[in-house]
């Protein structure tokens, strides 16, 4: 009932699943200027747009003078139709957080996440070689408006091709609004996570960055696998360092 009172949000962390997405919030949200959201990942934009701008507002704090929030939906650097939306619905004023991977650690970390939720069976490699099948007709179905749980929990390679997706979302809400952070540096150097908050406008956090919130693996890496995984990137990899202008994960 208090929807129209509250605000959109300041900023959005768009992902990637498995990068720090969860690190990065929990650290935003220990900020004094910032005000959390009902909690981190909303999923409006890509899993419960039907519900309505009412239902996502309801999501963050009444307005007042001077709040900042956010919220953060790993999915939504990935999901197809999610950058047309959110350049629709949020104000030209909001600005986008992706954190990006090493592709090949974030596809294994994406693997035993998926191991513990339950959601995967299979073998490293068996599941790695199960993907192309797995989501085939995937886009369609979300184009189309549905859900498909292939391309939710089985995306391991997928969602580490990281120029198409970025190309996405540059196109609908501009290259000057998105911020690209590179995972694995945002935990090493503190030059980077206070490179965050001064693209948003606030000043520097008093407290140290989080660690990474890792997944338990219960069996050795397949080694092949891995090698085979390392290998199809290396173009996606060069397309994506091409994009950006540099390069990332000392490739």
């Amino acid at each position: 009932m208090t929807a129209t009172r509250r605000v959109l949000p300041d900023f959005v962390i768009l992902g990637a699943q498995r990068g720090g997405t969860t690190s990065l919030f929990t650290w935003l949200m220990g900020h004094p200027s910032i005000t959390p959201p009902v909690r981190k990942e909303v999923h409006y934009f890509d899993r419960n747009y039907d519900k309505g701008e009412n239902w996502y507002r309801a999501h963050f704090p009444l307005a007042r003078p001077g709040l900042v929030t956010g919220e953060a939906s790993p999915y939504l650097l990935f999901h197809p139709l999610t950058p047309a939306r959110v350049a629709r619905d949020l104000p030209s004023s909001t600005r986008f957080i992706a954190v990006l991977r090493d592709p090949v650690e974030r596809a294994v970390s994406h693997y035993w996440h998926e191991r513990r939720l339950k959601a995967e069976t299979e073998p490293l490699g068996v599941a790695l070689a199960l993907e192309d099948e797995r989501l085939a007709g995937a886009t369609e179905l979300l184009l189309a408006g549905e859900r498909s749980f292939a391309h939710f929990h089985f995306s391991y390679a997928a969602r580490g091709r990281y120029a198409e997706q970025l190309r996405r979302w540059f196109d609908a809400v501009g290259r000057d609004r998105i911020l690209v952070v590179e995972s694995e540096r945002m935990f090493s150097d503190p030059e980077v996570s206070a490179g965050v908050t001064t693209w948003l406008g606030l000043p520097s956090s008093p407290h140290p960055f989080p660690a990474m919130n890792s997944a338990d693996r219960v069996d050795p890496d397949d080694v092949s696998a891995l090698r085979s995984l390392e290998a199809s990137f290396v173009a996606a990899n060069e397309e994506l360092f091409e994009l950006l202008g540099y390069r990332m994960w000392g490739k």
